[in-house]
């Protein structure tokens, strides 16, 4: 389970970086444009993820900022929603990196953020959610990406497999 989590981790870390390369060659008013996702726009969705990340990241560890809302903003400006971004896929990384296998089948509690309800489940189940989670809406931002113009990115875990950083985890 540890090595399966931490490879999600470090593909999290890798697919984020591809996505924020390529984002940061659009212009504010694509950044902001409404295209009809979920959450709206890419800096909403990009917003959107880590939001969803905190939270997870504060119910997994009991520490750090969560907002109280799924649609919050964290970072109106693409370059500071970036630095925090890498701070948070560290802190996935490094908090995946300590944790030893018998945590994986450990449970925990949390209070859900859409309908205050008290939950507690084991710790793996969550945590394929948690990734799970980021591999949607990124699909969703590349969706954005290529309608505005941008190249198709390889976002598939495989090609992540195939680099150097991903190379340990094939």
């Amino acid at each position: 389970m540890h090595q399966h989590f931490a490879m999600m981790a470090a593909y999290n870390r890798w697919s984020n970086r591809l996505v924020y390369d390529c984002a940061a060659q659009l212009d504010v008013d694509d950044l902001d444009r409404q295209t009809g996702a979920f959450f709206g726009s890419l800096m909403a969705t990009l917003n959107h993820v880590l939001v969803a990340d905190r939270i997870w990241m504060k119910r997994f560890t009991g520490e750090g900022d969560a907002p109280t809302r799924l649609d919050a903003t964290i970072h109106r400006g693409l370059a500071e929603l970036r630095t925090a971004r890498e701070a948070e896929d560290a802190r996935i990384v490094a908090w995946i990196d300590g944790l030893d296998d018998a945590a994986f089948g450990g449970r925990f509690t949390y209070l859900t953020a859409t309908d205050m309800r008290t939950v507690s489940q084991r710790l793996a189940p969550a945590l394929a959610h948690f990734f799970n989670h980021q591999t949607h809406h990124r699909g969703q931002c590349h969706g954005m990406l290529t309608g505005f113009g941008q190249p198709s990115l390889a976002l598939d875990l495989i090609y992540f497999q195939r680099t150097p950083e991903g190379r340990p985890y094939a």
